[in-house]
């Protein structure tokens, strides 16, 4: 077996044999098969697809190149929830308290910024002290007495994807259903939890912009996450504007402790529940989603989940006193205002522009190798459907580097599309998969 030959016979439309693909994945994982046949071998797949059958293989054999994390000493059933990526997407740090207070163990890994989108992980580092790297007796033991216990992905979890992924990124061979598919599922089935929930966001501020597209990868990650024995649901939600009105690391983290006190926006509140949900459906402890979503409910408005929460910071070294004085976040030291300057409605608003200007403020990477600034950000006041005064302001753009922030909000301005009648409001939940 060679790859010369598996190469020609997927650039010839012909579908791989389980055998050929675990030698493609064990051989460039080892460093055994270089760079540029990789590429022409995705070049390949990317133009002929992979069947259902070639991506469970090649999913399976990406979460098999490392480890795959055994929970079982956790009680309960694990339940992960995962999204494709967005703009002001804050949702695990309110999902996961929210589904630990009714029950359901949250043993979950995340990950951080990639390009436009934010990441789980930068957002907790936000929390001065907090640790997202745990001994995994630690990671453990915090789950069984607290309920729940959130971390960053380690090195050796599928690291043929992280391989994989960056050479993806560089040969222009992203957009592909299997090849998204793997990226993803083979990181959540090394886990190790017992239910996945899926978040797949669909719009302008989303990897899938198309709600066609959007679906057919929420049936294939469903599909791939069943076969594997694990119940996994996927639920569309847009993605045409950012989630909530804080976009970056303190100011998320701000959003999510305020929408866990039961003051967070009305998008960002309804997701989270139906969300949290679905989680404790799937982790046994409601009747049905709809049930699920009521306990959720009661665990916000009764306080149980911001405890939770509170639970979840001081267990992990974080200064819990975060959650009553938001002073204790790293202060920004500059902020400019964008002005807007015609009365109207906002009819739309590029959210990949948002979020490349908040990663310009400072609260992402340009590089692998940037120090984000935990105060950097946008607080987005006006969204699709808002009517505006001339002179009144749509956002703030605040950091630490006072040019950043002036080129942050140069740049968002250009974000805000304007009519003179209010638009359709997008729908926030377009499609449950089970």
């Amino acid at each position: 077996m060679n790859m010369y030959d598996i190469i020609c016979k997927k650039r010839d439309g012909n579908a791989l044999s389980k055998e050929e693909i675990n030698f493609f994945i064990a051989g460039y994982t080892e460093g055994t098969i270089p760079d540029y046949q990789v590429s022409a071998l995705l070049m390949a797949i990317y133009f002929n697809k992979l069947n259902r059958e070639e991506t469970y293989i090649l999913t399976t054999a990406m979460r098999d190149s490392g480890d795959v994390i055994d929970l079982s000493d956790i009680k309960g059933i694990k339940v992960d929830k995962h999204s494709t990526g967005g703009v002001g997407d804050k949702t695990t740090l309110i999902v996961a308290p929210l589904a630990a207070a009714c029950g359901v163990p949250i043993a979950k890994m995340s990950g951080r910024g990639l390009g436009f989108t934010g990441g789980t992980v930068d957002k907790m580092e936000s929390i001065p002290g907090l640790k997202t790297s745990l001994e995994k007796s630690e990671f453990i033991n915090l789950v069984n007495s607290r309920g729940i216990s959130l971390v960053g992905q380690t090195s050796q979890i599928a690291p043929a994807d992280k391989r994989i992924y960056a050479l993806r990124d560089v040969t222009a061979t992203v957009e592909n259903l299997s090849l998204i598919t793997s990226s993803i599922m083979s990181k959540k089935l090394a886990s190790g939890s017992d239910a996945i929930v899926l978040d797949v966001k669909c719009g302008n501020g989303a990897f899938m912009e198309n709600f066609n597209d959007a679906c057919e990868l929420g049936q294939l990650m469903v599909d791939i996450g069943n076969d594997d024995g694990k119940q996994t649901i996927a639920v569309i939600t847009d993605m045409s504007q950012p989630l909530g009105k804080a976009v970056g690391n303190s100011l998320e983290v701000i959003e999510a402790i305020e929408t866990l006190k039961g003051n967070g926006p009305p998008d960002i509140t309804g997701l989270s529940l139906v969300l949290a949900g679905i989680m404790i459906y799937a982790g046994g402890k409601a009747g049905s989603m709809e049930e699920g979503r009521d306990l959720a409910e009661k665990a916000l408005t009764g306080g149980g989940a911001l405890e939770k929460f509170r639970a979840f910071v001081a267990g992990q070294g974080g200064n819990a006193k975060v959650i009553d004085d938001y002073s204790v976040f790293q202060p920004a030291d500059f902020s400019k205002d964008v002005i807007c300057e015609e009365e109207g409605f906002v009819s739309e608003i590029d959210t990949r522009t948002v979020g490349f200007a908040s990663r310009n403020s400072g609260a992402g990477r340009t590089t692998k190798d940037d120090t984000i600034d935990m105060a950097a950000g946008i607080t987005l006041y006006k969204k699709v459907g808002d009517s505006v005064a001339a002179g009144e302001a749509l956002a703030t753009v605040q950091g630490s580097v006072a040019l950043k922030v002036r080129g942050a909000a140069d740049e968002l301005k250009k974000a805000f599309r304007m009519s003179a009648e209010p638009p359709e409001t997008p729908e926030l939940i377009k499609k449950i998969i089970l």
